[in-house]
């Protein structure tokens, strides 16, 4: 099987090709950039290829905002002066500092707090960090890329994110596709991560039977990327065999397929005649009951599966009283 790698993303789906097209031109500005996307699409990948690609000679940091508690993060991001705060018995230089000349990353940026995103914005508008508990202002040249699996748009009506900081971060906005629309690439993926994992636990290489890549093509991953490595470890650790058959995949793998049960439309309506919106309306609750099971409650995973937009699904499941499906 043909692997083809673009600064260390591995894909064959004209899809992203095109959107490695618009990395290398990215790569070579300065502007803010945020990647949008599913969580285990690979963001961070498209973080680093941007970096790699920029020619800056700085480090690249990575932050993850959602990982990291708000008083932490402050001094995390801008660093600290000595005393700040308790437990600050010495001075400490903020991640923006360490990025200078380089890049940072600020993952999982929609779970950042009000107070810090007023900080986050300054940093962007003026290039300048200020340590907590200091007055003075710090000089930085930092390539920010921003990245998020929240709708922004959606947060920020609702109040959750800065309008300000939205319109400064996605300056240039990324979106990357879910696994499932990238045609092939399951099966170079899966298959680029049992040979790796074979080589690491030196075992004989791992090769796929064509039942196991059908299960694998049929299963929509709602956990992308990360949910297909981690299911290739798993593999690669039972493994007994240079075959990985259909069987020796997980059950839920072969219970996917959308099966409902077809409603044929008659010759001619019965004399007492039929009740059409109960018919209907009994339909859509089955194939969104099957979507929502087949992705494991995951709704925009089931919304593209359906081919809904994902609040007209969200809408739905709640009038049908889905929610607890979902």
């Amino acid at each position: 099987m043909r692997q083809t790698s673009f600064a260390g993303i591995i894909s064959e789906s004209p899809i992203m090709w095109r959107l490695f097209s618009s990395l290398e031109k990215i790569a070579r500005s300065n502007s803010t950039t945020l990647v949008l996307g599913e969580s285990g699409t690979g963001k961070e990948l498209v973080a680093r290829a941007l970096h790699k690609l920029s020619g800056r000679t700085g480090k690249l940091v990575p932050v993850n905002c959602g990982a990291i508690p708000e008083e932490i993060l402050e001094s995390e991001l801008f660093g600290h002066e000595r005393g700040a705060f308790t437990g600050a018995v010495n001075s400490k230089i903020g991640r923006f500092q360490l990025a200078d000349g380089g890049t940072i990353f600020l993952d999982e940026i929609g779970e950042m707090s009000p107070k810090l995103q007023v900080k986050l914005l300054r940093v962007l508008q003026e290039r300048v960090v200020e340590p907590v508990g200091s007055t003075r202002s710090i000089e930085v040249n930092v390539r920010v890329i921003a990245a998020t699996n929240k709708d922004l748009r959606e947060e920020v009506k609702a109040g959750r994110f800065r309008e300000d900081l939205f319109y400064r971060l996605q300056v240039v906005p990324i979106e990357l596709p879910p696994l499932r629309e990238r045609g092939n690439d399951v099966l170079v993926l899966a298959q680029y991560f049992l040979e790796r994992m074979a080589q690491a636990m030196s075992k004989p290489a791992l090769i796929l039977t064509d039942e196991a890549k059908q299960a694998l093509k049929n299963y929509p991953f709602p956990g992308n990327i990360r949910e297909l490595e981690n299911l290739m470890e798993r593999v690669a650790v039972l493994s007994e065999s240079a075959e990985v058959k259909a069987e020796d995949l997980p059950d839920y793998l072969h219970s996917t397929r959308m099966e409902t049960e077809v409603i044929e439309c008659p010759e001619e309506i019965p004399l007492d005649g039929l009740d059409f919106n109960s018919l209907v309306e009994a339909y859509e609750t089955k194939l969104i009951s099957v979507a929502l099971n087949q992705t494991r409650g995951n709704k925009k995973a089931a919304a593209a599966l359906l081919r809904l937009n994902r609040t007209t699904l969200v809408e739905k499941i709640k009038k049908k009283g889905l929610l607890e499906a979902a």
